[in-house]
């Protein structure tokens, strides 16, 4: 059997907030519950599960998270980052504002989540 990622857990401050926040963004179906997570499903299958941490956790911890998109859906993705103003970079360190980089061929954005969350799109895999 071939080993594939199956799902992941977010920590958010509100699951059911940053679940309808991440679909909304990526342009992807609406969040599902599954017990107390909300269930957002990319296109091959991995689900997003976001679990309520509430304010002030000392649990909670922000990660990175990227995303291979095609160069339609990269327009349409930044699109929505502009409209909502949704602070990006050209750049992981966050030092590049407002900017996208073109590695390898293709185009990629970092940006931030509702939570903070570093997120990322890119049309092509670095280093492919």
């Amino acid at each position: 059997m071939a080993i594939e990622l199956n799902h992941t857990i977010i920590p958010a401050r509100h699951g059911d907030v940053s679940a309808k926040w991440f679909s909304r963004i990526l342009g992807l179906t609406e969040p599902t519950t599954f017990g107390h997570f909300w269930q957002v499903r990319t296109a091959n299958g991995v689900d997003l599960d976001f679990d309520t941490y509430g304010e002030g956790n000392d649990l909670f911890t922000t990660g990175h998270y990227a995303f291979l998109v095609t160069e339609a859906e990269f327009d349409a993705i930044y699109a929505r980052i502009l409209d909502e103003g949704v602070p990006h970079w050209a750049d992981p360190g966050r030092r590049t504002a407002g900017e996208i980089n073109r590695r390898d061929g293709g185009r990629g954005v970092y940006f931030a989540s509702n939570d903070d969350h570093l997120l990322e799109i890119i049309t092509r895999p670095y280093g492919g």
